[in-house]
């Protein structure tokens, strides 16, 4: 039996494949947790996994940085431990992920209906891939390509430091500074918090008035969801340049990491609010700041951007890592 898992501070998706003689995996059994009703990881496994059950191979992709094959979540107190796991699991297979990097694993595994094309000019050649995505935090990585095959390569990238390409953008770097005098990483604003920070910033710099059906801060309504839609939809001007600006960032940060890792092969978007937002993703404002780089607007424009429709992209990846 295959055992993968896609961990994550809200929930974890744990799935059971028994491997056909075609080399074909068939789904056993799948659930999702609420990762916060656990103290611990093995809470879940314990729950999950049938008695007697024999694991041949098991993969999770984890929301939290893996050193030496062990991590310690961001958003849980949970610590997951390889040697610990193959111990548990009675297998010598087992293989802790970045989140990003089974995302990007995963992405090779998509058909074409779940990705859509953002670069017109696009030109296929191979050569090294990134993977960006932008969700509750914004997560990069990189599938290094050797000449025969690609290798997932887990990154930091999204808490790297923003770097303003404009006027309105050096107005906002100076916002996000009171906020985080610290830091201020491009997660802060390519996220699904950056909706609201996007939005308080134009309000304060009164570029349209305020507008009434986006909730208070402390309302517990998802207030980042509504600034998304409501201006995904061009229903309200002040949350509709948020997401234009959200977009511009969002473009220019990707065209960052193609850059550092010369993803010639091309990039992926994964996460979950590049879909909602789809229709502003592929107005253009996108694609410009993409391959705003001076000199290297030429390699930049025929790059494939392919965005993914499809949420499972991280469990695929843990699914077929063995392989």
């Amino acid at each position: 039996m295959i055992l993968a898992g896609d961990i994550g501070g809200t929930k974890t998706v744990l799935t059971l494949l028994a491997k056909e003689t075609d080399g074909l995996a068939t789904c056993i059994q799948e659930q999702t947790f609420a990762s916060h009703d656990f103290v611990e990881f093995d809470e879940i496994l314990d729950r999950f996994l049938p008695s007697g059950i024999n694991i041949a191979s098991a993969c999770f992709g984890i929301a939290g940085p893996v050193v030496n094959q062990r991590c310690q979540m961001t958003n849980l107190s949970w610590l997951l431990d390889a040697t610990k796991l193959k111990n548990n699991l009675g297998t010598g297979q087992v293989k802790l992920l970045n989140d990003l990097e089974a995302m990007a694993l995963g992405m090779l595994h998509l058909p074409e209906h779940d990705l859509v094309e953002l670069n017109p000019n696009a030109t296929a050649q191979a050569g090294n891939i990134a993977v960006i995505a932008a969700g509750t935090g914004l997560g990069e990585a990189i599938l290094y390509w050797d000449g025969s095959k690609h290798y997932p390569m887990a990154t930091e990238g999204g808490h790297c430091d923003f770097a303003p390409q404009n006027v309105q953008q050096d107005k906002l770097l100076a916002y996000l500074r009171k906020l985080y005098p610290d830091h201020v990483s491009c997660e802060r604003i390519i996220s699904g918090i950056g909706f609201s920070h996007l939005y308080d910033f134009l309000c304060d710099q009164g570029v349209a008035p305020p507008c009434p059906d986006v909730p208070d801060v402390n309302s517990g309504i998802d207030r980042n969801a509504v600034i998304s839609r409501l201006g995904t939809v061009g229903q309200d001007p002040l949350c509709a340049e948020a997401v234009r600006l959200f977009v511009e960032l969002y473009g220019a940060e990707t065209g960052n990491l193609a850059l550092k890792s010369l993803a010639t092969g091309g990039i992926f978007i994964g996460g979950g609010i590049g879909p909602k937002i789809l229709p502003a993703m592929q107005e253009g404002k996108f694609m410009h700041a993409f391959k705003a780089k001076g000199r290297f607007l030429p390699l930049l424009d025929k790059i494939p951007i392919k965005l993914s429709l499809n949420p499972r992209t991280p469990l695929i990846g843990a699914i077929h890592y063995f392989d």
